[in-house]
């Protein structure tokens, strides 16, 4: 069974930074596309970054196009969101999300992740 796990996680300023990691161990990491959604209280789950299994293809939200970068590091089953320049509008519930279909570019659908992680919250103070 697929376990991802979540950390990094806290409360920053505006225009700080914070980095992301994601665990994941009981399954074939190297060969999932990875995700990171978020969640706000009362909002939908929306995508913020992917990453694919093979050549490392990124995708990007167009809010943090440009401020945050997605990487993996297959060696260590970990996926990482390293996010800078941050904004009050990025305080969110961030979710890892694991995609076991060997795709060329990483889904924006949460619908097509069958794994994921609990979550770890990031507040961004004005």
């Amino acid at each position: 069974q697929v376990r991802l796990v979540e950390s990094g996680g806290g409360l920053v300023q505006a225009g700080g930074s914070l980095r992301l990691s994601c665990a994941a161990s009981g399954g074939t990491f190297t060969t999932y596309a990875m995700g990171w959604f978020r969640q706000a209280p009362g909002k939908e789950r929306v995508f913020v970054a992917g990453i694919s299994s093979s050549f490392g293809i990124t995708s990007y939200a167009d809010s943090v196009k440009g401020r945050f970068t997605i990487s993996r590091d297959n060696a260590k089953n970990t996926v990482f969101l390293q996010m800078n320049s941050l904004k009050p509008e990025d305080t969110a519930v961030y979710l890892c999300a694991g995609d076991p279909r060997r795709v060329l570019r990483p889904s924006t659908y949460a619908t097509y992740y069958d794994y994921w992680g609990q979550g770890t919250q990031v507040t961004v103070s004005s």
